[in-house]
């Protein structure tokens, strides 16, 4: 880990000057790590440049091994979690100490003493599904290789991901098996219904997609947890495999292994490439995909724009709109108040005409009643003078009317009832006289009081005339202003 640490203050912070052999591959991998992650996505970006620069130090650190196809997938999921020195570090110390990097020696000897192991340990814990395998011919290098040489990054979520790396920093390499077991025995029901075929695309696709969901993921983490694969059984495997490979050794000729050894490599290579194409096609559909996003995101924002600036001018024309109303609304204020004032005022006026006119007929009556009743006592008087007087009272009937027929009177006494005569009819001339103007004041006050009832219909008149004026002029008004909008909404 010491070499590790020195090797990332050279590299990391001065950058490797040498020129790594395997550049290209590296180049042609980083547009190939992670194409959807916001990090690693645009070609020659942060993310980018930091995990090319970490593989190209590690394929000059490590001569002997230098970079393989898939490094850049485990590079990566460190990033993600330190900076450049300490992912290359941990990068280092996951190769050496951990021992991933023996999986790539002797022509991938180890890795395939791994696979061996894998298959013995499907014999004892899932014997149903390796049987099946055995049946149709599937290999576990057929299926398992990136398992091992990426440690699942390069197609699992990358919640699944962290979680293994942290049970690897852990528990050491084996992890992998309890990962692997737990990811064959819960697919186990579906792979059983595949031929050679489907079992191969099974594991291309589906199994991946399944774990997605955090919960699936968390339940095959809980699930590899709770196997427990010891390193006796381990390290006993190990030594049959060996064993195996001895033997195989010692029967068959050299040509034969190396012919043997050389369809395993040209296996192994098609494998890769096959990989390598599925890896490929996931990127340009990533690019296809992240192209067509763009290109909608590019199309909602275009919408949107245009939306913003229709709703800036509307925004602009309801303001301007809000004022011209404002203003029209304090005018109408205004002369309302005006209006108001005015018809306050000839209100006040017209009470205090009404006012007047009742009182002036108050008193009207009141003389009215006190001259009739100064005409009744005097006719009172004048009725028990004439009952009292014989005379009198034989020239006047009850109503006080003058008798059509009088009677001759004895001639001793004609020139004293003349006198009486013209006497009494002095005073009904005068009595008449006071009634003839007691009438004629009763009239002068029915024409005052007609006189007044006429102003008072005027002034009625005109205070509704001036309430009439002043709702046409507001109604007007209303009816301009919504004239006005109308047309300018037109």
């Amino acid at each position: 880990m010491d070499d590790a640490k020195g090797c990332s203050v050279i590299t990391v912070k001065g950058y490797p000057r040498e020129e790594s052999p395997q550049d290209s591959a590296i180049t042609r991998d980083i547009n190939r790590t992670f194409p959807a992650h916001d990090y690693f996505k645009d070609t020659g970006g942060d993310g980018q440049d930091s995990l090319y620069k970490i593989c190209k130090a590690y394929s000059v650190y490590d001569e002997e091994i230098g970079y393989c196809q898939g490094q850049s997938f485990l590079a990566a999921v460190l990033l993600l979690h330190m900076p450049e020195e300490q992912a290359f570090s941990v990068l280092v110390k996951i190769m050496f100490d951990y021992g991933l990097r023996d999986l790539f020696k002797q022509n991938f000897e180890d890795l395939h003493c791994k696979f061996f192991q894998l298959e013995r340990l499907m014999q004892e814990y899932i014997p149903d599904l390796y049987n099946h395998f055995l049946n149709v011919g599937l290999e576990a290098h057929m299926y398992a290789s990136q398992w091992f040489l990426t440690l699942f990054t390069a197609k699992f979520p990358l919640y699944m991901v962290f979680h293994i790396i942290d049970l690897l920093l852990c528990e050491g390499i084996s992890v992998i098996f309890n990962v692997a077991l737990a990811l064959l025995k819960t697919s186990k029901d579906d792979l059983i219904q595949t031929d050679f075929e489907g079992a191969l695309k099974f594991f291309r696709v589906p199994v991946p997609k399944r774990y997605r969901s955090e919960e699936n993921a968390k339940k095959l983490m809980e699930l590899a947890c709770s196997m427990k694969i010891s390193q006796k059984k381990l390290k006993k495997f190990e030594k049959e495999y060996h064993t195996i490979r001895e033997q195989q050794e010692q029967q068959e000729a050299p040509i034969e292994r190396y012919e043997r050894e050389n369809r395993r490599l040209q296996e192994a290579n098609m494998r890769l490439e096959q990989e390598n194409d599925d890896l490929a096609h996931e990127l340009v559909s990533s690019k296809i995909a992240l192209r067509k996003d763009l290109d909608n995101a590019e199309e909602k924002a275009d919408a949107l724009n245009k939306e913003l600036l229709l709703t800036k001018q509307k925004l602009v024309d309801s303001e301007d709109e809000k004022r011209r109303l404002e203003e029209e609304s304090a005018q109408l204020k205004e002369m309302c108040r005006r209006e108001l004032d005015k018809s306050e005022s000839e209100i006040k006026k017209n009470g205090s005409i009404i006012g007047e006119y009742k009182q002036i007929c108050s008193q009207l009556s009141e003389r009215l009643e006190k001259q009739q009743t100064a005409n009744r006592g005097e006719l009172e008087k004048i009725r028990s003078k004439v009952e009292g007087c014989e005379k009198c009272s034989s020239l006047f009937n009850k109503e006080g009317r003058v008798r059509a027929t009088v009677t001759t009177a004895p001639a001793g006494g004609t020139e004293e009832t003349d006198e009486e005569k013209e006497g009494l009819k002095n005073q009904l001339r005068e009595m008449e006289l006071e009634l003839a103007q007691t009438k004629l004041q009763l009239v002068e006050a029915e024409c005052k009081i007609q006189d007044l009832e006429h102003h008072l219909g005027l002034a009625l008149n005109e205070v509704q005339a001036a309430k009439k004026t002043w709702f046409n002029r507001t109604l007007s008004s209303i009816k301009t202003v919504t004239g006005t909008q109308g047309k300018e909404t037109t």
